[in-house]
């Protein structure tokens, strides 16, 4: 099977993206700042909505090593 995951940069000026996805979390807590996280992935998922291309992504996430 080939993979439908686009994995090579595709986001504009990512360290911009990384510093507001970060500054988002200020001032919650860990459950606030979880939801906020749920919220996102599945807005995110939402966009997306191919199904084999949302399992691909939560397996590779999955699978990846810190």
């Amino acid at each position: 099977m080939s993979s439908k995951i686009l994995t090579e940069p595709r986001i504009e000026d990512p360290d911009d993206f990384y510093a507001r996805l970060i500054a988002i979390h200020e001032g919650l807590n860990s459950e606030e700042s979880q939801q906020l996280n749920s919220k996102l992935i599945l807005l995110m998922a939402n966009h997306i909505g191919d199904r084999e291309v949302l399992d691909e992504a939560l397996d590779i996430a999955r699978n990846v090593q810190p």
